[in-house]
This record gives C-alpha cells, sequence and structure tokens, in this order.
C-alpha cells in the first residue's frame, strides 16, 4: 500500500522519510540522524532551474508491521504565476529546454500524468536544441 511512483510538481518538497529508485531499483534514503530531513525538487523547479535541477521519482509505502509518521511540507508557485527557465539561466550557449505554462494548468497536467504515472514536465521540453558550430 502507499502511493505509487511519482515526481512532485511543486519547487521544493521537505520530506522527513522516504525511498527512492534508481534504475528501477528502490533504495532506502540514508539518514544520518533520526531528526533528518530530505529536500526533493519538484516538476515546477526542474523547468525554472532549466532542467539544472531534476525532479526525483520516488513513492511512498506503508507497512503493515511497522509504524511510521510521514511529514511532508510542500512550497508552490501562485497559480496564476508562470512556470518557465529563470532568464539568468538561458542564453545562447544553453537555450530554454522547456516551454513556459501558467502555473494552474501546470497543477492539471500534473494530475493526468501523475494518474498515468509519468512526469508532466517531461511533455514540457523543447526538442533538443542544435549546438551551431562556432
Amino acid at each position: 500500500m502507499g502511493i505509487k511512483p511519482h515526481s512532485d510538481g511543486t519547487v521544493i518538497t521537505v520530506l522527513l522519510v522516504a525511498r527512492g529508485a534508481r534504475d528501477g531499483v528502490w533504495y532506502s534514503v540514508p539518514s544520518s540522524s533520526t531528526h533528518a530531513l530530505l529536500i526533493n525538487v519538484g516538476e515546477s523547479m526542474e523547468v525554472m532551474s532549466n532542467g539544472m535541477f531534476r525532479s526525483p521519482v520516488h513513492r511512498v509505502v506503508t507497512s503493515a508491521e511497522k509504524q511510521r509518521i510521514s511529514l511532508a511540507m510542500l512550497y508552490a508557485v501562485d497559480p496564476e504565476r508562470v512556470i518557465e527557465p529563470t532568464a539568468g539561466l538561458v542564453d545562447e550557449k544553453r537555450p530554454s529546454l522547456y516551454q513556459k505554462m501558467i502555473a494552474r494548468d501546470f497543477l492539471v497536467g500534473l494530475s493526468e500524468h501523475f494518474s498515468r504515472g509519468t512526469r508532466f514536465v517531461d511533455t514540457l521540453k523543447i526538442s533538443p536544441y542544435i549546438r551551431t558550430k562556432k
């Protein structure tokens, strides 16, 4: 039981207990302290950072044998704000990798893709850019 694999649509998610996957294999996220927090970058931040930060796919799993409390704090943008790569991270050498979109519409897309188990942010990617020879 739990929530299927997904990536968050937020800017940042602060988590108290988590597990993660790499190459299809799930790993416990190491913690040096029982009071440690894990910060996940959301799909909104992936767009705003022009792909410099990638939103990780993760899942939430519950256990009938172990009791645990998970705490998540989500930071998101205003629904009327435009989500787009930050101007300072876009130039001739690194053009915009994502289309811009109003946050309200971004949330609708996230919801539709969550139900399919896919990442919405991947649909916003602009075709791979061609580097010009100098």
